[in-house]
């Protein structure tokens, strides 16, 4: 069983900060050259390639604004063009927006909830389907669900977890879309992932603790291990795995 990604080229969105970055770093550390997205993170992109540069591997930072059709194929035909192909895809993308309860929230909040995250998916797969089969038994597809998508998530975020739900669905079907190709199609599933821009941002800190405290290994996930999960879910060593979602959470779940 192997993790050797050396040769494999990869495009990861939502790679300037937090999981995102991590997993690009982790694909480089690998052995695969990697485009990283962005939408508003260009300086942590930009430090995100010079990581993996220093690593050896090739990187190029794209700006993508993947709420557009035409911006998700431009981001996927700048990757290709720099990489000389693309067999890995890891869907990251994706935000909050806020926290608000359905009864108050507007159908704007709501559009924009679903889009951010599964419209943003849909759209980068999309493009990249023509040279995901291309590659064949070395194309991979990671799509980013969450244990919201389990359990409803927290106050406010209804829609976010329905979207996530979304996601995970939408990881099935695409899995046998492209099963006839080799190629997999996998979901990582992360739980309470400790000092990322998301629940620094939309979870308060006595919130956090309580999250921690209730969950069964009694500590947050970090970043690295989220992105362990992804390089394994891309390498040779996952290839019998497909239209699955494991769970990153510290049994959270199960509660």
């Amino acid at each position: 069983m192997t993790y050797e990604l050396t040769g494999r080229r990869a495009l990861v969105t939502g790679a300037g900060a937090g999981i995102g970055a991590a997993i690009a770093v982790a694909l480089a550390g690998a052995g695969a050259d990697v485009a990283v997205h962005y939408a508003h993170s260009a300086d942590g992109a930009a430090e995100v390639t010079r990581r993996i540069e220093r690593a050896g591997r090739k990187a190029v930072a794209i700006g993508a604004d993947l709420r557009v059709s035409a911006d998700a194929d431009r981001l996927v035909a700048e990757s290709v063009a720099f990489l000389g192909g693309l067999d890995i895809v890891v869907c990251n993308a994706g935000h909050l927006v806020g926290r608000s309860s359905v009864a108050e929230m507007s159908d704007e909040h709501f559009e924009q909830v679903l889009d951010l995250n599964l419209g943003t998916t849909f759209r980068t797969i999309r493009a990249a389907i023509p040279q995901l089969r291309q590659a064949g038994t070395n194309g991979r597809v990671v799509t980013m669900s969450s244990l919201a998508a389990h359990n409803g998530g927290g106050a406010g975020s209804a829609v976010y977890s329905a979207a996530k739900a979304g996601i995970r669905g939408l990881t099935k079907g695409l899995a046998k879309e492209l099963a006839d190709t080799g190629t997999t199609v996998n979901a990582l599933a992360p739980g309470f992932i400790g000092q990322t821009a998301f629940h620094d941002t939309f979870t308060p800190p006595e919130v956090q603790q309580n999250i921690v405290a209730g969950t069964p290994l009694k500590r947050a996930g970090t970043v690295e291990e989220v992105a362990a999960a992804a390089v394994w879910l891309c390498s040779d060593g996952a290839g019998y795995i497909t239209g699955s979602t494991i769970d990153i959470d510290g049994g959270a779940w199960f509660r």
